[in-house]
């Protein structure tokens, strides 16, 4: 098996994220399409259920295996290594079967708690069986990251998707006469059976790529009875992994309750509430997050890569690969970020044929660039075995969130623009809240001249963005846009590089 750097495990990660990201936002339009934003509220209703049934499942191992498959691999401690995956395995299987059946059994009654619009129930029994499949998926792909092999969870990304959306048009196409609530559980449905294909594949590449001598089979109860000291580490990163898991899903799934209850007080009635809550999270808040893949993709490896580095004491190269990260979102987010904002009605348009997610992407888009450094600062502060802090910066932001869409949303003057104006505070509070504890740890700090730089190459780019698209003028939309956007990130590359920055270098 073949490990790879932090930078080749990107790249690879990013090129499978993009392709995934490509095909899953055609599945998006696809799905505005055909159940509208009603339909898509309702699959976002039931959605974030399976981030609690799933990081309850988990306890966060699948991070924790990854930091401690990476320190056993520097050791050349192979035994340890498959003790770490029998003890996750069996504690993820034994969780997930009996949560997947609490959760069958309790359905009526969760649903009756978490899901504002009823219409939502068939679309959370659909979400259950994804339980166990996802955990188990989780710790093999664990397995890989400790390893520093990427191109397993890359492949497998992209297997997914192409499965999940064959499937998710099938089934939305036969369900829909039968009402736009059974159409939505058919696109949660089709997202399961995406996931069966996938845990299937990734289980033939470990079979295939590991080593030969490796091999689970073989005292696997023994070890499953003499790992408590192995358990005792994934639980020490774990924990504090799931106790924030917890947090984000309890938060996740709060949120169309109380979205729903202060629309309500605001005197909006609930399928109203539903479709606003689907242009929101449905249209808005993944074309803002689009390019949110590319930082996604260095997250991924950099946790083990700093947790080797810590390992090793090599403190300068935790400093890189931290700088590489943040350099990387900044280009990244900053053009993506001008480009929404300048052109939201056309673009939300085109893409959803609904301009009044344009508001809500020109509300959130200049918060939201910090997004783009708040997934590889997490990332970094677990590898340097911070899960807690990470912990308790979540916790922290989503306590000061919650009210806020509360107070905002539920005042007719701001309705559902308030979630967008909490979110936007959720987002900078929690990266800041980040950014300062490893500032705090390891003396981390930020060259201010090259954002400066990167900044104004944005604004260049954006004035002669809108040059263009007033000079295309009054043709078809996708060809302007189209024009426009490709000169815009032109004139944005030919400028970043005439500053000389050294965030391309980095």
């Amino acid at each position: 098996m073949t490990k790879q750097s932090l930078i080749k495990g990107t790249i690879i990660l990013t090129v499978a994220a993009f392709i995934t990201k490509l095909l899953g936002f055609g599945n998006g339009i696809m799905l505005a399409n055909i159940l509208g934003p009603e339909g898509v509220g309702l699959m976002m209703m039931a959605m974030p259920i399976i981030g609690l049934l799933f990081t309850l499942t988990t306890l966060g191992l699948p991070l924790a295996i990854a930091k401690l498959v990476a320190e056993a691999e520097i050791r050349g401690d192979k035994l340890r290594v498959k003790k770490i995956l029998i003890i996750s395995l069996t504690t993820i299987i034994l969780l997930s079967i009996v949560i997947m059946i609490g959760a069958f059994f309790c359905a009526n009654f969760l649903s009756g708690i978490l899901l504002t619009d009823k219409r939502a129930y068939y679309s959370f029994l659909a979400v259950i069986p994804m339980v166990p499949i996802i955990a188990i998926s989780a710790v093999i792909k664990g397995y890989f990251r400790g390893k520093q092999n990427m191109t397993p969870i890359a492949s497998s990304q992209v297997f997914e998707q192409v499965i999940t959306i064959g499937f998710i048009f099938i089934l939305v196409k036969w369900l829909i006469p039968y009402g736009i609530e059974f159409a939505a559980a058919g696109a949660v449905l089709g997202s399961v059976i995406g996931e069966i294909f996938s845990l299937l594949y990734i289980l033939l590449l470990f079979k295939w790529e590991k080593d030969k001598r490796f091999t689970l089979r073989h005292s696997f109860i023994k070890h499953a009875r003499n790992g408590k000291g192995i358990f005792r580490d994934l639980l020490k990163t774990g924990l504090p992994t799931t106790g924030d898991g917890i947090i984000l899903s309890i938060i996740g799934m709060a949120m169309p309750v109380l979205i729903t209850q202060s629309l309500a007080l605001a005197g909006v009635e609930t399928a109203i509430a539903t479709k606003q809550f689907g242009i929101l999270l449905g249209y808005a808040a993944p074309l803002i997050l689009l390019p949110g893949f590319i930082t996604h993709s260095l997250s991924v490896p950099l946790v083990p890569a700093i947790s080797e580095a810590h390992e090793k004491n090599d403190h300068m190269l935790i400093h890189k690969s931290i700088q590489q990260a943040i350099w990387v979102g900044l280009i990244v987010g900053v053009p993506w970020t001008i480009i929404i904002y300048l052109f939201a009605e056309p673009l939300t348009t085109l893409i959803y044929k609904s301009p009044e997610a344009a508001i809500f992407v020109k509300i959130m888009a200049p918060f939201f660039l910090l997004h783009y450094f708040h997934a590889p600062l997490q990332a970094a502060l677990i590898g340097l075995g911070k899960a807690k802090a990470v912990m308790l910066n979540n916790l922290v932001s989503s306590v000061i969130t919650l009210p806020i869409i509360f107070f905002l949303t539920s005042n007719p003057t701001f309705g559902i623009k308030g979630v967008a104006i909490a979110m936007n505070v959720g987002v900078v509070l929690g990266t800041l809240l980040h950014f300062s504890t490893i500032s705090r740890l390891i003396g981390f700090h930020l060259n201010l001249m090259e954002f400066v730089k990167v900044i104004l190459s944005g604004i260049i780019m954006g004035c002669g963005g809108l040059i263009m698209y007033r000079f295309v003028g009054n043709t078809n939309t996708l060809i302007q846009l189209g024009f426009t956007l490709t000169c815009s990130l032109l004139i944005y590359l030919i400028f970043l590089t005439s500053f000389k920055s050294t965030a391309l270098k980095g």
